[in-house]
């Protein structure tokens, strides 16, 4: 299939030929959790059409930023992942996400919502805690958790309870305060710190969460 492209020598143009189309980014989001069905990704992705969603994924599978493979036995269904230079797109996502945060003032009527959306946005504050481990994040429409470590990792999210375990740190979110940390009306440790986000854990990223007390 061939690739539209800008012409234009300059590295933005470039990296727009690959992932400025309508979605492109949207399913390297969902991909961030790890490797993902098709229906599972149609289903994430309200709005898209099958078609659409095909054309994209054969797009990132030829630029190399997602792959194809069978499971094993006995699951034997073919998923699709992130690449080393997919999973790059992290820092891009973002920081996209941190400069259209105040766009979130207002949820309108027709807006899908899924407990995950929040893990990408809410990675970049968790990461600049310093510390690594795992997060296990309750809001009110569900759960998930986040991963953080010193060298990039994938799954960066996923959907549900933390399944490796204890994780380091519990977050429940109510509502309200869910919408600020999303929009960047406030910080997370700060909505910690004045109890509209309750912190369960003993762990260094519990306590850092807490402001560094115990």
């Amino acid at each position: 299939m061939p690739r539209r492209s800008y012409d234009q020598y300059c590295a933005a143009a470039r990296a727009l030929d690959v992932v400025g189309d309508r979605w492109t980014l949207l399913i390297v989001r969902e991909l961030l959790a790890g490797a993902r069905r098709y229906t599972d990704l149609h289903a994430d992705l309200p709005g898209v059409s099958t078609d659409m969603l095909a054309t994209r994924l054969k797009g990132m599978e030829r630029d190399g930023i997602a792959v194809r493979r069978r499971l094993p036995a006995p699951a034997s269904v073919y998923v699709y992942e992130l690449t080393p230079r997919g999973r790059q797109l992290l820092p891009v996502l973002q920081a996209l996400g941190e400069w259209g945060a105040p766009a979130l003032a207002e949820r309108r009527p027709t807006d899908a919502v899924r407990a995950h959306w929040l893990a990408v946005p809410l990675s970049r504050q968790l990461e600049g805690l310093g510390e690594s481990g795992a997060v296990e994040v309750r809001v009110d429409e569900g759960v998930f958790h986040v991963r953080l470590g010193g060298e990039p990792v994938c799954p960066v999210y996923g959907d549900g309870a933390y399944p490796d375990g204890e994780p380091d740190a519990r977050l429940t979110l109510e509502a309200e305060a869910c919408g600020e940390v999303a929009r960047g009306a406030v910080g997370l440790v700060e909505a910690v710190r004045d109890g509209r986000v309750a912190v369960t854990g003993e762990g260094a990223l519990a306590k850092a969460l807490r402001g560094g007390t115990s």
